[in-house]
């Protein structure tokens, strides 16, 4: 067993004691059943940023925009290039690429091993850094230093993956309801907006929000203003508990939004009730406690706008991450049907 104590409010072991999955494990046949029951018109929107928005540097510095490189080969690098180089007498013309490409820079999702916390999980007085389940910091994910690293050798992108994240998406749709402000968006909003928009939460469902935060990017054409973004737009209050034990009541099995953290980004740190130990208490919360996954930089603004206009709420979501192991993150291409 890797720990002998689990966080206050986890569901670490509940999933099996070596289980890298969460809440993906409520994705059942009759759960994904459930989604496909959504579709009536047949209709299809790609919920995917271009990848080389958000555009720039981001605020948060180590993430940078995609690069398109031409592969090599022996005679000639392999943009508009004659087939005949591997076909003598060819008169095809061929391309070939490659990407440098940062995970997390645009539409994506976060694994497990992308936020953890210090923890003592040993019960030995120490607290030791630790993911979702009790996986270790430098034995389970292993840093540059290390031989193997960077790598999360447990609790990848590759476990989303697997576990073929396709399911009954429901949108809660908060700039209907706020317009652009930088709003917290706690239990009794979520309330209100369920309410209000007849959005029925079922176990094994998506949860998707809608700030706005999307068309104002994209009308920013990759010279994003953050100060502003941040500004005009909310997200989720990971200081208010009601919200959060809603989250794991619920059995959701992941959070999908058009911001940046999906949460709003307000620290309290050390500042009394709710208190942040992190920085960003609902990545915790989430990634860390009960294994649901994050998702970013969506743009959801033609499916909420559909939606709302059919009086709907419930679709079909189809968003696997690239299968690509030992990754914290990965970028996403989701398809809503409806």
């Amino acid at each position: 067993m890797r720990w002998k104590n689990r966080p206050e409010g986890s569901n670490w072991g509940d999933f099996g004691p070596d289980d890298q999955k969460g809440k993906m494990n409520l994705l059942t046949p009759e759960r994904r059943l459930g989604g496909v029951r959504e579709v009536k018109e047949g209709i299809a929107f790609t919920l995917s940023l271009p990848l080389d928005y958000p555009g720039g540097t981001m605020n948060v510095s180590l993430r940078k925009p995609p690069q398109l490189f031409a592969a090599e080969m022996a005679t000639c690098n392999s943009y508009n290039c004659l087939a005949d180089v591997m076909f003598p007498g060819s008169c095809g013309v061929s391309c070939d690429d490659g990407v440098t490409l940062y995970t997390q820079y645009s539409t994506q999702w976060d694994s497990f091993a992308h936020w953890g916390r210090t923890f003592d999980a040993d019960g030995d007085g120490v607290a030791e850094m630790v993911y979702y389940n009790g996986f270790r910091a430098g034995t389970d994910v292993l840093g540059p230093e290390q031989e193997g690293g960077p790598s999360a050798t447990r609790l990848g992108i590759e476990n989303l993956a697997e576990a073929c994240p396709q399911g009954r998406g429901v949108m809660v749709n908060f700039l209907a309801l706020h317009g652009h402000g930088h709003i917290a968006f706690g239990y009794d909003e979520m309330m209100r907006a369920i309410d209000a928009q007849n959005v029925d939460v079922r176990r094994g469902d998506f949860l998707t929000i809608y700030t706005g935060f999307d068309a104002l990017l994209l009308g920013m054409n990759k010279q994003p203003d953050f100060r502003k973004l941040f500004r005009m737009t909310g997200g989720l209050d990971g200081h208010d508990d009601r919200l959060l034990k809603w989250i794991d009541d619920s059995d959701i099995v992941a959070i999908c939004s058009d911001n940046m953290a999906v949460e709003i980004f307000n620290p309290k740190i050390g500042a009394g009730e709710a208190d942040d130990d992190t920085g960003l208490r609902l990545h915790e919360h989430c990634l860390f406690k009960l294994g649901i996954h994050l998702a970013e930089l969506w743009h959801l603004k033609d499916l909420a706008d559909w939606l709302q206009a059919h009086g709907r709420s419930a679709f079909l979501l189809t968003a696997p991450p690239l299968r690509l192991p030992g990754a914290v993150g990965s970028p996403a291409c989701p398809i809503a049907t409806v």
